[in-house]
């Protein structure tokens, strides 16, 4: 054992944190630290670490440890890629029993994500690692660390075991509701049926005449009467002790009205001409001739420095770029300067928006703004909170392509799918740069690409993806059907095929 801790409790302004009983690091341990935004991650991290003060309970450190932390110095000289490198690398040589890494692929671009996966890979100690890019977290992790609720949660295996947990623990919750709707239900309509024979035989109005001139009959009817009241009452009981179930949260149906949309699928919505880009003396790319038609989601990727946000501000500008005049654009900054901090989450996504008061609840409500949290102010919202806001703000509003700059900085995991599931649905055409694997892999279908001062659409990878799409979506439907079979009448060979399926779909 290189480290236990037990009874470990921290708040914050008075507020539970966490609360966990026991938990260990091995040797040979690759473990993801994974939660809410807020949900404490960073902090355990620090108190394993001994970065931070334990309020109450113990830690017992047996193995030396290195600390990469998520916050780094600034450099004025060099790039916040160029400074996450030194840190990895200093933390690298130091050889330590443990290494704790906190967010440490910020600022990398994809090729130094995959070179810090592979020194990771090689670590001879011990791994804890925060990240919220999950095909890190799958190549590196055999143990997956959940703080969830206050809790900690450990779950052996990869982060798409883990993903699979997830889906069936909510199918299971699905399966349990709709067998306590059932039965509740059944209880409901028998408790009725008793009240009515009981209402019926408080007079003799309702029997023969005969029956009615019997010598005791009140009395009679009086105590069949009591005799139902007390078996509705047992059934009563009964209802009161059925094991509760809690409704699992749905996502609705998104059904938007895109504008200038109708007829226009496959149509050009950019053109690339040929042309050159230049950071003042050095080139950064030219461009080889290529077309975006309406409909696609693409991918632009390329080393830090290649020219992507170049490329994008062309894009706004329509320099060496043709765009139909009926193709309307939105674009997401990083910097958010769309919001209003002094109005609520309604105000200001209401702006703008052409969408329908129910489309917007319904973005909103998969945003994770649900009731009566979108009359909050955004001034007092998280950064991932303001990053879903702009995001919202600027898909409800009268466009029909989105540009997307880095839209998952500051987002945790369920906002990230949260996000997904929205421009999964979204009809529009959609250019994105992002250097979350994961987070591309599903939201878009073809990539533009910036290599070796060339940039050019990936034609055989564009053909190869929409294969790729049309065959998860039909194993989707699939899941979904046998899913939907299991929960009206679940049997053994059910419950095989659908785990056939799911075993098929994460490989």
């Amino acid at each position: 054992m290189m480290l236990e801790a037990s009874g470990l409790k921290q708040e914050v302004k008075g507020k539970k944190l966490f609360s966990i009983e026991r938990l260990e690091i091995h040797e040979g341990d690759r473990i993801g630290l994974i939660g809410e935004n807020g949900s404490g991650k960073t902090t355990l991290m620090q108190l394993l670490s001994g970065e931070k003060d334990v309020e109450e309970g113990s830690i017992h450190r047996y193995s030396s440890h290195g600390y990469l932390p998520q916050l780094k110095e600034t450099d004025s000289t060099k790039s916040g890629g160029e400074i996450t490198q030194k840190y990895i690398q200093e933390a690298l040589q130091v050889e330590a029993g443990i290494l704790f890494a906190d967010e440490p692929t910020t600022n990398l671009d994809t090729a130094h994500i995959k070179w810090l996966e592979e020194k990771l890979q090689n670590w001879k100690g011990a791994l804890v690692l925060i990240s919220h890019d999950r095909a890190f977290l799958h190549h590196l992790c055999s143990k997956i660390w959940a703080l969830e609720d206050g809790r900690l949660h450990i779950h052996p295996g990869s982060y798409k075991d883990y993903e699979a947990f997830k889906k069936q623990k909510m199918q299971a919750q699905e399966r349990d509701y709709e067998k306590y709707r059932r039965e509740k239900r059944h209880l409901e309509q028998a408790l009725l049926q008793k009240q009515e024979r009981a209402a019926k035989v408080t007079s003799t109005k309702n029997v023969s005449r005969s029956e009615a001139k019997i010598t005791g009959a009140k009395p009679y009817f009086a105590k069949k009467q009591k005799k139902m009241q007390q078996v509705g009452k047992s059934i009563a009981s009964r209802m009161e002790k059925l094991p509760k179930a809690e409704k699992p949260w749905r996502k609705k149906e998104l059904i938007m009205s895109v504008p200038e949309a109708e007829g226009k699928q496959g149509k050009p919505a950019v053109i690339v001409e040929k042309s050159t880009a230049a950071a003042g003396a050095r080139q950064l790319w030219e461009s080889r001739p290529f077309v975006l038609k309406y409909g696609d989601h693409a991918a632009l990727n390329g080393e830090n420095g290649s020219g992507k946000t170049t490329f994008v501000r062309r894009l706004l500008k329509k320099e060496g770029i043709r765009i139909p005049a009926w193709v309307k654009i939105g674009c997401f900054h990083q910097n958010l300067e769309n919001l209003h901090l002094h109005k609520t989450i309604l105000e200001n996504v209401n702006e703008y928006a052409i969408q329908s008061e129910t489309t917007i609840r319904i973005v909103l409500a998969r945003l994770g703004f649900q009731g009566e949290k979108v009359h909050t102010k955004a001034g007092v919202l998280s950064g991932g909170e303001r990053v879903k806001l702009s995001f919202a703000k600027i898909f409800t509003s009268d466009i029909n392509m989105l540009v997307l700059d880095e839209p998952t900085n500051y987002l945790d995991i369920e906002a990230m799918e949260a996000l997904e599931s929205l421009l999964q649905e979204y009809e529009g055409t959609v250019l994105v740069i992002s250097h979350d694997r994961s987070f591309i892999e599903q939201v878009t279908d073809i990539s533009i690409e910036i290599a070796d001062g060339i940039l050019r659409l990936k034609e055989a990878e564009a053909v190869e993806r929409n294969a790729e799409k049309e065959e998860a979506m039909v194993l989707e439907t699939k899941i979904s059907e046998v899913l939907s079979r299991l929960s009206i009448e679940p049997t053994p060979e059910l419950e095989k095929e659908f785990q056939e399926l799911l075993k098929k779909k994460n490989s």
